[in-house]
């Protein structure tokens, strides 16, 4: 797989890969939220088994589904066993509401896998709202009915993954004003596991 590709910065394939591919079995069926088209993730699982499906907002023939709303999806409840996203979060406005929805359509048991930038720039898709750590994920988990199972945030980057990044004069512009904001030279993320409880079950933030 190529070091980067277009829909994705590298630091959340590789968080992905150390923490949540392991959550993927055989036979599967997966929802992915706003992927990048094709999926940056499918490949790397790269289990033919897994029914992979799709959903976003926008109107694409490479979806599978195209949702009804930001906070609505034309989708049975608990019909998935894992629903991802990665770099979405960060753009829907009220996430509270967002996540419930992700946590109707697994089913009860199911995993609830998030990956969402920290510290990356600002980027509206149309719009940019949310930097998010373990702590705000927790909360979101503990209101939608869903147990953290797993959260953290980290950089698993290093510079030869950085200096291959196409948007590479960005990148410059950030480092060179990094010294006066004290912040960190690699992209962080936030990382989460979460499992769908039961109806009225009750979960905490942790």
């Amino acid at each position: 797989m190529a070091r980067y590709r277009s829909g994705m910065h590298r630091n959340s394939l590789l968080l992905f890969k150390r923490y949540a591919q392991s959550q993927f079995k055989s036979g599967m069926r997966v929802l992915e939220v706003g992927p990048s088209l094709p999926s940056d993730f499918e490949p790397v699982v790269a289990d033919p088994s897994i029914r992979w499906e799709t959903i976003d907002i926008y109107k694409s023939p490479k979806l599978t589904y195209q949702a009804t709303g930001e906070y609505s999806f034309p989708l049975p409840d608990q019909g998935y066993d894992i629903v991802m996203s990665a770099q979405v979060i960060e753009h829907v406005r009220a996430p509270w509401k967002w996540m419930r929805e992700l946590a109707r359509v697994c089913r009860v048991g199911g995993k609830i896998i998030t990956i969402n930038p920290v510290n990356w720039g600002y980027h509206k898709v149309p719009i940019d709202c949310w930097r998010m750590y373990p702590d705000a994920i927790k909360t979101l988990h503990a209101e939608a009915g869903i147990e953290t199972e797993f959260c953290t945030f980290e950089s698993l980057e290093d510079w030869g993954d950085r200096l291959n990044w196409p948007a590479l004069k960005w990148t410059l512009r950030k480092l060179l004003r990094r010294p006066e904001s004290g912040e960190p030279f690699f992209p962080i993320d936030t990382i989460s596991v979460g499992r769908r409880l039961e109806p009225g079950a009750s979960s905490t933030a942790g």
